[in-house]
Formats: C-alpha cells, sequence, structure tokens
C-alpha cells in the first residue's frame, strides 16, 4: 500500500489516512437534497468519492462508502406544496431520479444509501442524548442544539463562534436560548403533510442531527473520510460535528475532505441561483465519458468552470485516449521503460487525491504510446483508466476513426488562434493534442497550418 495523504479542513494540513480499523476504509458524503433532479454541481462530490473508492481498493482497502438521501427537509415541503400534491410522493419520485441519474455515471453505487426518513429511531435517540447530557434542550415541541456548551464549536469551519449566523431565520427564534442555537427537532406545522412521533410531540427532524445518525449508523463513531461540498462546511458540517462530539465525547470522523463547487459565470451553481445545468441533460448532450472526465479533471479541492469548452476539451481527452487504444495491443503489458508513468499516475493521487497531476502522467503514457507506434501493451493504461472509472473506454475504430481529422481541424482551429494570441504554452497542448489523434501540424506563411496524417 502507498502511504496516502488528503486534506484535513479541520487541520488545514495534509493528513496520512490512517484507518481506524486496519486495511478498512470508511467515507461518508452528503448525499443530495431530493426536492428536483441532480445537477451537474451535485455530481461532483458523487465522482469525487466514487472514484476516491476505486483508488482506495486499487490500494488494497476494503472500503465501505456511503452516501446518504436527504428525504425530509424544509425545501421537500415547500416544493411539494408548491407543486400540490405529497412531500413523500415527491421524495420518492426525485430519489428515483437521483439514482438513475447517478447510476448513468456508471461508476457503481455507494456501498449504503441511508434515507433520513427510515433512520427516525436512531435520530430521536441521539437526541434524546444530548438532552440528557445538557447539551439540548425542549422548547415548545421543538429542540435545540445549545452551541455554546461544545468548547469545539467553530474548529472544522474556523470561524468565530460569535459573528456565526445559523440560517434558520427568525422563525422560531423566541423559543432559542441563544440565537447561535440550531435546530434539532420542528415541531409538527400545520401546513407540513408529514410528520414522526417523538418525546417532545410530533414533528420531524432537522437538517444536520439527520447525517450525525445516518453516518454513525453506518459506520460508527471516528469513521475514517466524512465528505462533501464546500457549501456544506458551515452550518451543517460543523453542526454535525459539534452533535457527535457532545454527545458520544468523541469527533465523527478523522478527516474532512471537502469538494469545491462547480461554477457558471463566476459563481456557484445552484438551484437557488437558478443557473443550473441538470446531470441528466449534460449526459445526453455530451455522453456519460466526458462528463466523467471532466468531472476528473481539476483537483477536488478547486472551484471548477462548466460551460462548453470545458466539456469540450474533456471531450477531446476522452478521444485522444479512445485513439491510443486504437493503437495498442489489448491486454498485453506495457513496455517496462514505461512503467514510470504508471507509478506517476498512482503516486499523483496518493498525494491528496490530484486527479489533474494523474490524468498528465496518463497522457504522457498515451504521448509516449503513439511515438512507439503500435509496440505497447494496453495494461497500464487499462489499469489507470479503470480507477478513474473510465476502463470501458473502447478503441477507436470504423466511422468513428475517418471523424478524427474533423477534430483535428478544430484543435487546429484553435491552436492557430491561441498562435495569434502569442499564448504559445496553449499553442504547444493543442500540438500535442493533435498528435495524440494522429496527425502532425505544419505551419506555413500566411495560412493556416497543414494537417499531415503521421503515417505519411
Amino acid at each position: 500500500m502507498r502511504a496516502i495523504q488528503l486534506h484535513d479542513t479541520r487541520s488545514g494540513e495534509r493528513a496520512p489516512l490512517c484507518p481506524r480499523d486496519p486495511g478498512k476504509v470508511g467515507i461518508y458524503a452528503c448525499g443530495p437534497t431530493v426536492y428536483s433532479r441532480i445537477h451537474i454541481g451535485n455530481a461532483r462530490p458523487f465522482v469525487v468519492f466514487s472514484v476516491l473508492k476505486r483508488f482506495l481498493q486499487h490500494e488494497g482497502y476494503d472500503v465501505t462508502f456511503v452516501a446518504n438521501v436527504t428525504d425530509v427537509n424544509d425545501k421537500i415541503y415547500d416544493a411539494a406544496r408548491a407543486q400540490g400534491r405529497p412531500s413523500a410522493e415527491l421524495a420518492e419520485e426525485m430519489t428515483a431520479n437521483y439514482v438513475a441519474d447517478t447510476d448513468a455515471l456508471a461508476l457503481g453505487r455507494p456501498d449504503r444509501e441511508p434515507l433520513a426518513s427510515q433512520t427516525m429511531a436512531a435520530i430521536v435517540s441521539y437526541i434524546r442524548e444530548l438532552i440528557d447530557s445538557g447539551h439540548a434542550y425542549e422548547s415548545a415541541g421543538d429542540v435545540f442544539f445549545r452551541v455554546r456548551s461544545d468548547a469545539g464549536y467553530g474548529s472544522l469551519s474556523h470561524r468565530n463562534v460569535e459573528e456565526l449566523d445559523q440560517g434558520e431565520g427568525v422563525q422560531g427564534s423566541e423559543r432559542k436560548e441563544d440565537p447561535l442555537d440550531f435546530s434539532l427537532w420542528k415541531a409538527r406545522k400545520p401546513e407540513e403533510d408529514a410528520w414522526w412521533p417523538s418525546p417532545w410531540g410530533d414533528g420531524r427532524p432537522g437538517w444536520h442531527i439527520e447525517c450525525s445518525a445516518m453516518a454513525e449508523d453506518a459506520l460508527g463513531v471516528g469513521f475514517d473520510i466524512h465528505g462533501g461540498g464546500s457549501d456544506l462546511l458551515f452550518p451543517h458540517h460543523e453542526n454535525e460535528a459539534a452533535q457527535t462530539r457532545c454527545a458520544r465525547g468523541q469527533e465523527l470522523a478523522r478527516i474532512w475532505m471537502h469538494n469545491g463547487m462547480i461554477q457558471l459565470t463566476g459563481e456557484k451553481m445552484a438551484k437557488s441561483v437558478g443557473n443550473i445545468a441538470l446531470l441528466h441533460e449534460v449526459l445526453e448532450r455530451y455522453g456519460r465519458d466526458a462528463v466523467v472526465m471532466y468531472l476528473i479533471g481539476g483537483h477536488y479541492r478547486q472551484p471548477l468552470a462548466f460551460g462548453e469548452t470545458e466539456l469540450g476539451e474533456a471531450d477531446q481527452r476522452v478521444l485522444r485516449i479512445r485513439n491510443a487504444l486504437a493503437s495498442v495491443a489489448e491486454g498485453e503489458p506495457s513496455p517496462a521503460e514505461m512503467a514510470h508513468h504508471r507509478e506517476a499516475f498512482f503516486d499523483a493521487l496518493a498525494e491528496d487525491f490530484n486527479t489533474p497531476r494523474a490524468l498528465a502522467s496518463l497522457f504522457e503514457w498515451v504521448r509516449e504510446a503513439n511515438r512507439r507506434s503500435g509496440s505497447v501493451g494496453s495494461r497500464d493504461l487499462r489499469e489507470m483508466l479503470e480507477v478513474v472509472g473510465l476502463g470501458d473506454l473502447q478503441p477507436l475504430q470504423g466511422v468513428a476513426a475517418e471523424m478524427i481529422d474533423h477534430d483535428a481541424a478544430q484543435l487546429r482551429d484553435r491552436r492557430e488562434a491561441a498562435r495569434a494570441a502569442r499564448d504559445f504554452e496553449l499553442a504547444d497542448r493543442l500540438r500535442d493534442q493533435i498528435l495524440a489523434l494522429g496527425w502532425e501540424v505544419r505551419d506555413r506563411a500566411g495560412e493556416p497550418a497543414e494537417l499531415i496524417p503521421r503515417s505519411r
């Protein structure tokens, strides 16, 4: 096994992966709130942690990946009411859509996918423990967490407690001891059509306690990796951590990993903003392979720009690989002198799951394979592709292979524009992409560059 390090949000530094149970890794990632179809931004954590699981399995770990579904939430009640339908019916439909949309990514399902609606007994027990230990209190049928009772509050998001806002608005604030406190249980409201019994009256849980209960029920306390989008860091993950710390006397997770947001027009993609691209529509337009390549193309902790240019570039990268597969011997070992590209690929993934650096090594392998003109086996390439979820890529052949000149011409035109703008670094990268498609570029004064098949 390689020594694997991952960036831990709490410490702000890379931390070695030292599993609680030797040889086993537990991952919990916050899934969607199912009040509508998921967008491409919701797909990023699904892909990041699905691929992380594949890498850890490659390294010899027994991995349990848990991704919950939040099917009890204010947003579901509101959306169902606006549509004039039962909230449970909407949640069930959107959960099925979520499963279908993420199935289309062909990365496999998480090992467990708990629903909040099916975890009520554990949630109620959790809240009772917090009340009994003095970290929570009941008020007119609601239950709130005493934020100031947790000395470690704010340590995950690195925020000053005095400057925090739980984002719960003013409704019910008169029942709180402190404006900082947040909801664990919400008393039944007349306009809400789903509720559950509890010692404090009929109602339903707050968002944060749902995940604490689902994560612990699936993986226990002190599991290895808690993941999710950076937009969940506060208040959701901060509150999850506080609840478990106070109820159980230890931390919920050893490492907290947060992926960056997907951005359109410079701001994060969000249903509330309205700048979303639904996952199933993106998949229909660009295809599964290009979408997966796009989502692993940037470092997971960084924002990822979304648009036709970015998806087009991902599609070109897929085409380069398929073209390389057409010229290698399927199933045969690669030359020993190319092994350093494979090692660099896996070393990059071991260093804070650096998928863009890993892909750079993969394309170095492709570039060298192209130079060797058919004397290379595909085994190393297939191994790398399998880990990042692209193991089923097929070689270009037949009509598809005859279309390469069109794609090469598009790359040539982009290279011409880059040269005109004196962006020679980009021009060199585009030349490499053209070479990977099987064409050479011959520059001509005053005219577009000529494309020449490499076999000529």
